[in-house]
């Protein structure tokens, strides 16, 4: 029998030769280009979530208590002084804690006094507040100041905003991949997308200046806070006709 001897390119040829089925399904796969898209709102904040808290440390538990006591109705007033809504304004309970020092040599332990310490939680929807709240607070024995966290009860609605920029910018980022390509675009094929805000800097106080004040008040810049969209889309692509 005569033998035949196929050469090793054309062996390789013969591999790579696609059945029916794979070229119509290669034919078939949608063509399509997968773009990014991102979206900005600016706002300025109108609410603030303020921190208000209160420690206290004495060798007798009641003297403890009483001074943390004492402290926390005085900021309870100063909200109604202030006419902040009560529903809005949440004393947690009170966390004592005693206190001891160990003695290595003695190998024992001894009560040196009590922490005991609360606070007042209070959502500002009255930014023109925050200044007199924060620093009448301070004059009234807050020794534990939270950092205002400011946001704006408008945040999901700005959210959503910043969305619909988002998809803007992907749709016109497809496009010109799409023109560049020689194509156009048909639907959305796939989005993912997420938002979120970052809140602006911390405000800065400033004293004011009129002297004659009766109560040297604060005022408070609290800047701009900043909204994002992001989105992913798979758009198809309509080929032209030669």
């Amino acid at each position: 029998m005569k033998r035949v001897l196929i050469p090793a390119l054309a062996a390789v040829g013969l591999s790579q030769v696609m059945s029916p089925v794979a070229l119509a399904a290669e034919a078939e796969r949608p063509r399509t280009v997968a773009v990014s898209g991102q979206g900005e709102i600016q706002a300025e904040p109108d609410l603030a979530y303020v921190t208000l808290g209160v420690e206290s440390r004495k060798p007798k538990l009641e003297d403890a208590r009483a001074d943390v006591a004492k402290t926390i109705d005085a900021v309870l007033k100063l909200t109604r002084d202030l006419k902040i809504d009560q529903k809005l304004v949440r004393a947690t309970r009170v966390n004592v804690q005693p206190e001891y020092n160990w003695d290595n040599n003695a190998r024992e332990r001894t009560l040196l006094g009590y922490f005991v310490s609360r606070q007042v939680e209070v959502e500002l929807r009255d930014l023109e507040k925050l200044g007199q709240l924060l620093e009448r607070a301070t004059d009234l024995g807050v020794n534990q100041l939270g950092d205002p966290r400011l946001d704006s009860s408008k945040r999901r609605d700005l959210e959503r905003q910043a969305l619909a920029k988002a998809v803007e910018d992907a749709r016109a980022n497809a496009d010109v991949v799409a023109k560049a390509a020689g194509a156009s675009l048909g639907a959305a094929r796939t989005i993912s997308a997420n938002s979120g805000y970052a809140p602006p800097p911390m405000p800065m106080a400033r004293k004011v200046m009129a002297m004659e004040a009766a109560d040297a008040s604060q005022t408070y810049q609290s800047g701009q806070m900043t909204f994002t969209g992001n989105v992913q889309i798979e758009y198809d692509l309509v080929v032209r006709n030669p």
